[in-house]
């Protein structure tokens, strides 16, 4: 089937969203609650994940293998159900970062994180792929199981804080933090190394292992990976084991029980 054309604009700097133009008859998939407005001529509705054209059996599979992946049983289309003109719909990216777009026309299949899909075109398969090697797929921070998108469109992938975009020439490797790889091309090898010395994974702060990526392929990285930053706050909050202190005046203070 081939991917429905679909025009777009992202929007906002570090809390995007993007804004899906649909002409009359075009289709939009999305992550259920991913949603952010919609025109009055879309038509909202919500089917099990998976192959629609599969039967019972398909669709049952293919919700199957998105629990897999981390994501909801349900998948959400909007579909422009008027004569004429144009229809829009919005989808907001679910904490500070980027939504960036995936022309799998060019690119080909792409290997993603779970959780960083947020919406593609009608057409677009969004499916589960293992790590081929043991070691990748017990240490590489994401287990065994990655989304794949597959088709002739567009997707839209979101990410923690910034994205650098590298492409690696054949034979090129570089070193990567688990956590910072958002998408790679499937001509990329994916592949887990140790750091090296006890010593620097015990007081390094960067864990027992790093992967390493090597082309030839495009590489999407994030700044800001959400467990990261899930870590920061729980740390910084009081049942984490932080303090308010410092924060405010001493009235704040004073009324918190910290004291004068």
């Amino acid at each position: 089937m081939a991917a429905h054309e679909i025009d777009y604009e992202i929007h906002g700097d570090d809390m995007q969203f993007v804004e899906i133009e649909l002409d009359p008859g075009e289709t939009v998939l999305s992550e259920a609650g991913a949603m952010m407005y919609m025109t009055q001529d879309v038509e909202m509705s919500t089917r099990m994940g998976g192959d629609s054209d599969g039967g019972v059996w398909g669709k049952v599979m293919g919700a199957g293998k998105r629990l897999m992946t981390g994501e909801s049983l349900f998948i959400t289309t909007f579909t422009h159900g008027g004569k004429s003109g144009k229809a829009k719909v919005a989808f907001a990216a679910p904490y500070p970062g980027k939504i960036f777009p995936l022309n799998l026309a060019e690119l080909g299949p792409m290997l993603c994180q779970k959780d960083s899909y947020l919406c593609s075109a009608m057409g677009i398969d969004v499916n589960m792929a293992f790590h081929k090697k043991l070691g990748a797929g017990l240490f590489g921070g994401e287990g065994f199981i990655l989304q794949k998108l597959e088709g002739d469109g567009l997707a839209f992938v979101h990410a923690g804080g910034t994205i650098h975009i590298r492409d690696l020439a054949p034979g090129e490797h570089i070193k990567v933090d688990t956590g910072c790889i958002v998408a790679f091309q499937e001509s990329v090898n994916y592949d887990i190394k140790y750091i090296g010395s006890v010593k620097s994974a015990l007081f390094s702060g960067e864990g027992l292992f790093y992967a390493v990526l090597t082309g030839p392929g495009r590489v999407a990285l994030q700044s800001l990976p959400f467990s990261r930053l899930a870590g920061r706050m729980y740390k910084a909050a009081p049942q984490g084991g932080g303090s308010q202190k410092g924060e405010g005046g001493m009235l704040g203070r004073f009324l918190q029980g910290d004291g004068l």
